[in-house]
C-alpha cells in the first residue's frame, strides 16, 4: 500500500522569497482596487447595481415561463448592460488594471511555486505509491459508445492487442457485471475499463469484491473520476500504461442500498432532471425546460428527509448530493468540484434550500462568483453513513446514471475498498489538491519564515 500522510520539504531560499511575494501580493492588489474604486464611486455605483439587476434575472429567467421569462431576459441584458456602462463611466486607468493583473497573477504564482503543487513540479517528481509491475492477464473492457465512441476513435481494441491486453467489448444488452466476472473467472489479474464513470463503479465492485487491481480508462464524457486519480483525461491512450507499469494506490468507494459509486449521488433537483429521457442528448435544454416547474413559485417540496450535522431532523431539500470523499465544492454547476482527497474513508454530505426569491438572487449572485459556501442555505459535512427518508421511491443520479430507488436510502462509506492502478506520468492529485486555498496561508507564512513544512504526498 503507498504511504500517506504528510512528508517534512527542506524550504530553499527561492522556495522562501516566493512565499514571501505570495503573501503580501494579495493585500497590495485590494489596496489598488479600493483606490481605483474610490476614485471612480459613481461609475462603481452604477456596475453594482447592473450585478444586482442580473443576479435577479438569472433567477428569474431559470425559474419562470412565459411573460416572465422574457421579462427576465430583458432584466439580464440590462444588468449586463448596466455592468459595462458602469465601467466605461468609471474610466478605471490603465495602470490600475496592470496593476491589479499582474499582482493577482504574480500571487498565485508565486504561491503555487512555494508550496510545490505546480503541474510541471508533480510531473517532474515520481509518482507516489508502490509499483505493480507488468499484469500476467490484464483485461480491458470498454464500452464502445461512451464518450461518443472514443473506443473506436483511439483505436483502443488493437492498442490493447500491441501490449498483450485482451480487449473485451461490450454488445448490446451485455450485463457489464456479469462481463467483469466472467473475466475474473477466466483468470484476469488486473481488470480496467474505459467507459464513463457508472461503467467504472460497476467494474470496481467486481475488482474491490475480488481484491485486483482496477484501470481507469478516461474514454466517457466527463471522466471525473480520473480526473480525481490526477489522470490526463485527453490521454486515452497513454492511460493503458498502469498495466505494464503502474503505480498503485488504495482509495475508498461508497455505496447507497447495495449500489456502490465512485464518485457521488444526487438527489433533488439534479436528480429529477437527469430521468427526462431526451437529457442525454440535450443537457442545457433540457434543464431549461424543466426548471421553471422545480424552482418556481408553484412548485411542491421535495419529500427528502434527513439529519443534519448537528442532528437537527430537516423535512426537505432542493438537492442533496452525497459523495465517496468530500468534494471542494465553489460552485454547482457544471460538475466544478473536485475531491482533494480519496482516501479519508467518509462520505460528503452538502445540502442546498432556497426559501424565497431574495434567497435565490442571492444564490445566484454567489454561484456565479464561485462563493457558494457563503450561501445561507448551503450546509456540508462529511460522516461516514448518512439516511435519507421518504414516502415514495426516490429518484437518485449516481455517476451521472439516472435511477429510482426505494426509500429509506442508507449511504455507507467504504475505506479503502479499491485498489487502483495509475500510469507512471499521471500527476497523481486532483486540480483541488494542487489548488492554493486559504488554508494553505498558514503554510505560505512558515516558508516564507524559514521553517520546515509539511507537505502532503499525491493522494489518490
Amino acid at each position: 500500500m503507498p504511504e500517506t500522510g504528510r512528508l517534512r520539504v527542506r524550504v530553499s531560499v527561492t522556495r522562501r522569497l516566493a512565499a514571501a511575494i505570495a503573501l503580501v501580493a494579495y493585500p497590495v492588489a485590494v489596496i489598488v482596487l479600493i483606490l481605483g474604486v474610490l476614485a471612480n464611486a459613481g461609475g462603481a455605483a452604477i456596475a453594482l447595481a447592473g450585478c444586482f439587476v442580473l443576479s435577479a434575472g438569472g433567477w428569474y429567467l431559470l425559474s419562470r415561463r412565459g411573460v416572465m421569462r422574457t421579462v427576465a431576459v430583458i432584466l439580464v441584458l440590462a444588468g449586463a448592460g448596466g455592468i459595462i456602462a458602469g465601467i466605461v463611466i468609471a474610466r478605471p486607468r490603465l495602470w490600475v488594471i496592470v496593476a491589479l493583473a499582474c499582482l493577482v497573477v504574480a500571487g498565485a504564482a508565486a504561491a503555487r511555486y512555494a508550496l510545490g503543487r505546480t503541474a510541471s513540479a508533480l510531473r517532474a517528481a515520481p509518482l507516489e505509491g508502490r509499483r505493480h509491475g507488468r499484469a500476467g492477464h490484464p483485461v480491458l473492457i470498454m464500452n464502445p459508445k461512451s464518450g461518443g465512441g472514443k473506443v473506436g476513435h483511439f483505436g483502443l481494441v488493437a492498442e490493447c492487442r500491441a501490449r498483450g491486453i485482451e480487449p473485451v467489448v461490450l454488445e448490446p444488452g451485455d450485463d457489464l457485471v456479469a462481463v467483469a466476472e466472467d473475466a475474473v473467472a477466466r483468470g484476469a489479474d488486473v481488470i480496467g475499463m474505459a467507459g464513463g464513470d457508472g461503467s467504472q463503479a460497476l467494474v470496481a465492485t467486481v475488482a474491490s469484491k475480488h481484491n485486483l487491481p482496477h484501470v481507469v480508462v478516461p474514454a466517457g464524457t466527463r471522466n471525473h473520476l480520473a480526473l480525481d486519480l490526477g489522470l490526463d483525461r485527453e490521454d486515452v491512450v497513454g492511460a493503458l500504461k498502469a498495466f505494464e507499469d503502474g503505480v498503485e494506490r488504495v482509495v475508498d468507494l461508497a455505496m447507497v442500498n447495495g449500489r456502490v459509486f465512485v464518485n457521488n449521488a444526487s438527489l433533488g433537483l439534479y436528480a429529477k432532471i437527469v430521468q427526462a429521457p431526451q437529457y442525454r442528448d440535450a443537457k442545457v435544454k433540457t434543464a431549461a425546460a424543466m426548471l421553471p416547474d422545480l424552482l418556481g413559485p408553484e412548485a411542491e417540496a421535495l419529500d427528502l428527509r434527513f439529519s443534519g450535522p448537528d442532528g437537527t431532523q430537516r423535512p426537505t431539500s432542493q438537492l442533496l448530493l452525497v459523495s465517496n470523499d468530500p468534494y471542494q465544492l465553489d460552485r454547482i454547476a457544471g460538475g466544478s468540484g473536485t475531491r482533494p482527497r480519496m482516501d479519508l474513508g467518509v462520505l460528503g454530505v452538502a445540502a442546498l434550500q432556497v426559501t424565497n426569491a431574495t434567497a435565490a438572487r442571492r444564490l445566484v449572485a454567489l454561484e456565479s462568483a464561485g462563493q457558494l459556501r457563503r450561501f445561507s442555505g448551503w450546509v456540508e459535512w462529511a460522516t461516514p453513513r448518512f439516511r435519507v427518508d421518504s414516502h415514495e421511491p426516490v429518484e437518485i443520479g449516481i455517476d451521472g446514471e439516472a435511477l429510482t430507488m426505494d426509500p429509506p436510502l442508507l449511504f455507507e462509506a467504504m475505506p479503502a475498498a479499491l485498489r487502483v492502478l495509475l500510469p507512471p506520468q499521471a500527476l497523481g492529485v486532483s486540480p483541488a489538491a494542487r489548488a492554493v486555498s486559504r488554508s494553505s496561508l498558514g503554510e505560505l507564512a512558515r516558508v516564507a519564515c524559514g521553517a520546515k513544512f509539511r507537505k502532503h504526498k499525491p493522494d489518490g
